[in-house]
């Protein structure tokens, strides 16, 4: 050995420290990649930048320190980065007319200000595919309402919609509903119960995922990150995968959009005071 260290011209005190201080560190990332797997048992898609933030508290605990570059190579190294996933399929089938955008130069400021709607596919085992209707609030990003149908008919939307109506009755004046204007959001029972509780209806273009980007958002966070992009055997496990994965979204996963707050404690007031949405006014098509 002394002699090895001779040629390298180090001291073998110095190569002994160097294998520990390898040692302590090979330790560290078990660790480290056992808290990750702990996150992902829940997350199971969860990006390297949150995964830092929701690990960081136990590490702190442990005396450690650990920067985003460390984590991403560690990650990498390991293969459990996330690869991205695209689908496409369309949900939509334009309506016979739409109403206007009135998204387009709104500063958006506060929950129960803006919602917005949109469906996306979900393919099973058995009878190929099912529908998954969605509404959130903007603001906050809380999902308000879901339903998965076995069909694209307009009972979807309205279910949806019908279960998170209960949360715009004490705000004044009541939300915009902005969805694209297929022909769940354009029949008449939908713009009637949207009417009927003083909730007004802005439409965005079929086709043009930028009219609607932030529920698109939504539903790629939902399917990248939650397996939602995945097959299900059938409609019953995808009726009870889903509302398991709207609460772990809704107010366990930290949104980079929201200073690393979770939807829900945005949506509640508790987070205090939150970047607001500035929509430019040639941003988005009318």
């Amino acid at each position: 050995m002394n002699t090895i260290c001779e040629q390298f011209g180090i001291r073998r005190q110095a190569h002994y420290q160097m294998l520990q201080r390898s040692r302590q560190r090979q330790v560290q990332e078990i660790g480290i990649l056992e808290l990750v797997r702990q996150v992902r048992r829940k997350h199971p898609r969860m990006g390297t930048r949150k995964l830092l933030y929701k690990i960081q508290p136990m590490l702190a605990a442990e005396g450690l320190h650990l920067g985003r570059d460390r984590l991403f190579r560690l990650l990498r190294s390991q293969d459990l980065l996330v690869p991205h996933k695209k689908h496409h399929r369309r949900t939509t089938l334009p309506g016979l007319f739409r109403t206007p955008n009135l998204l387009p130069g709104l500063y958006i400021q506060q929950p129960n200000q803006v919602w917005v709607s949109d469906i996306t596919y979900v393919e099973l085992e058995i009878d190929r595919f099912a529908y998954l209707f969605l509404l959130m609030d903007l603001y906050s990003r809380f999902i308000l309402g879901w339903c998965v149908s076995p069909t694209l008919l307009a009972e979807g939307a309205l279910s949806c919609l019908q279960m998170a109506l209960p949360r715009c009755f004490a705000t004044r004046p009541a939300p915009i509903h902005h969805s694209d204007h297929g022909v769940q959001y354009t029949c008449h029972d939908y713009l009637d119960t949207l009417t009927g509780h003083g909730l007004r209806p802005s439409m965005g273009a079929v086709g043009n995922c930028y009219d609607n980007i932030f529920a698109e958002r939504v539903i790629g966070t939902l399917k990248n990150e939650y397996c939602l992009g995945d097959r299900f055997v059938d409609l019953p496990q995808l009726q009870r995968f889903v509302p398991e994965v709207v609460q772990l979204y809704n107010y366990d996963r930290p949104h980079l959009s929201l200073d690393l707050h979770t939807p829900s404690r945005v949506y509640s007031g508790q987070a205090g005071s939150i970047q607001p949405i500035s929509i430019p006014a040639l941003a988005v098509a009318s």
